[in-house]
């Protein structure tokens, strides 16, 4: 049960997950990676519901003005059936979400079973995935010299968003990673990219923490409602930081820093794997 997780952890993870969830550097990467660098526990259900949860809650309130406007649209098309800019990118976003709906089933236990089963595999798998999609978030950033807006994403683009995302549940790809490297690779200028990535996180941590908390209800397990609280507000706090940087920064920054952080972070890998 999470009562035996030490307050270390729970600051380090939920802080962690926060930082990660919206950089294209993979969160389920580092949330496997750093439990084995210092010899934890792995965290249990509880705890990655609380930090989705604290990721949602961010990401809701970064974009609570898109998500009004959205849902009004919506309220507009339906009732009125006026169409408009917003109502068609809500469209959007729930036909780039249904890829993940059906890899996430199908994948999600397999995937982390399989990539967590040993060291050297879980090293591996990462290794190679923060190498690949990171090469290929670096492609799309140079050759992607786009200027469309998220309003502009067509039904071809959401499918193509939502197929990529379907890879996520893979450590390493980073799911803001391969959703962002997919916008830019079909047009859409680097903010674009990246809001239309975060607002599509929003049905998807829901769904994956719907899913996992689903298990939890179900199970019997004591709940340490301290270290959840805990673990919501940081990664909630940290992640709203993440969000506000990111958006400011990438027309300036690009996504090279975030490549150069996926190579480095291979090649350590890799020589880790040299070794064990």
């Amino acid at each position: 049960a999470m009562v035996t997780m030490p307050i270390d952890q729970i600051l380090s993870l939920a802080l962690l997950q926060g930082l990660t969830e919206f950089l294209p550097i993979s969160s389920s990467a580092h949330l496997v990676l750093l439990p084995q660098f210092v010899i934890w526990e792995k965290q249990d259900l509880a705890f990655d519901v609380a930090v989705h949860v604290g990721s949602l809650l961010a990401v809701v309130l970064y974009f609570r003005r898109d998500l009004i406007a959205m849902a009004h649209a919506i309220f507009e098309r339906v009732v009125r059936h006026k169409s408009s800019q917003n109502a068609t990118l809500a469209g959007r976003v729930v036909v780039a979400t249904i890829p993940i709906c059906v890899s996430g089933l199908l994948l999600k236990g397999l995937v982390d079973d399989w990539v967590r089963s040993t060291e050297q595999r879980s090293f591996a798998v990462i290794a190679t995935t923060t190498l690949v999609f990171g090469l290929l978030l670096g492609w799309a950033d140079r050759r992607g010299r786009g200027e469309r807006t998220e309003h502009e994403v067509s039904l071809a683009d959401a499918l193509w968003i939502g197929l990529a995302q379907a890879i996520a549940p893979i450590p390493g790809t980073s799911r803001s990673g391969v959703t962002v490297t997919a916008a830019l690779f079909r047009g859409l200028d680097r903010s674009a990219a990246a809001r239309f990535s975060f607002l599509l996180s929003i049905p998807t941590i829901l769904l994956a923490g719907g899913y996992e908390g689903f298990d939890l209800v179900v199970g019997s397990a004591p709940v340490n409602w301290l270290a959840l609280a805990l673990g919501i507000t940081l990664s909630a706090l940290s992640a709203y930081f993440c969000i506000h940087f990111f958006l400011k920064l990438i027309e300036k920054i690009g996504m090279m820093p975030f490549v150069l952080y996926r190579i480095a972070l291979a090649i350590v890998l890799v020589l880790i794997l040299c070794y064990l």
